[in-house]
């Protein structure tokens, strides 16, 4: 994957990248935690969508006396066009659709893997699935959580993924 942050590509690879955040970030005494997520919205014509993943790094501090405040986050983005070309409707292809997209996360949290073992630093898969059954996206949701789990990561699905829905979607 290519990866941007703030619009500026990232010409190195991403855990040489990661490698400096942490480096950066660590030195302040922040405490750093990962998360990864992939949406997807409609773009283009028929069966065309497009796909934004997410690294996202929290950083949060620890003042003492069991006080730990939230300094925000730093977003590393990938966006990418696909083709879903098979035959079916729209509904019938969110279950595809959905295990396409962890499979995009699961993708670039196997590649900054070794870094984040490196630093300690925890990772979660963010899923943008609904576990409420009325929503379409719950089809998926047996089948994404065992490929995450399968992989050996943790994971958030929605309302807690904000990785994915909200972060990859605003780059949707």
């Amino acid at each position: 994957m290519k990866w941007k942050r703030n619009n500026t590509v990232i010409n190195e690879s991403i855990t040489d990248y990661l490698e400096k955040i942490f480096d950066e970030e660590l030195k302040k005494n922040m405490t750093l935690k990962v998360s990864v997520g992939t949406d997807s919205q409609k773009a283009g014509g028929k069966g065309y969508y497009k796909f934004a993943t997410v690294i996202l790094i929290n950083t949060s501090e620890d003042l003492g006396g069991g006080v730990i405040v939230g300094r925000g986050g730093i977003v590393i983005s990938s966006s990418f066009y696909n083709q879903f070309k098979v035959k079916g409707t729209d509904k019938e292809l969110v279950n595809e659709r959905m295990v396409f997209e962890v499979g995009k996360s699961v993708e670039a949290a196997y590649e900054i893997a070794p870094i984040l073992d490196l630093y300690e630093i925890p990772l979660e898969i963010h899923a943008d699935i609904n576990p409420d059954p009325i929503h379409d996206s719950n089809k998926a949701l047996q089948h994404a959580i065992g490929y995450i789990l399968g992989m050996g990561y943790s994971f958030k699905i929605k309302p807690d993924a904000y990785a994915a829905s909200t972060g990859a979607d605003k780059l949707c």
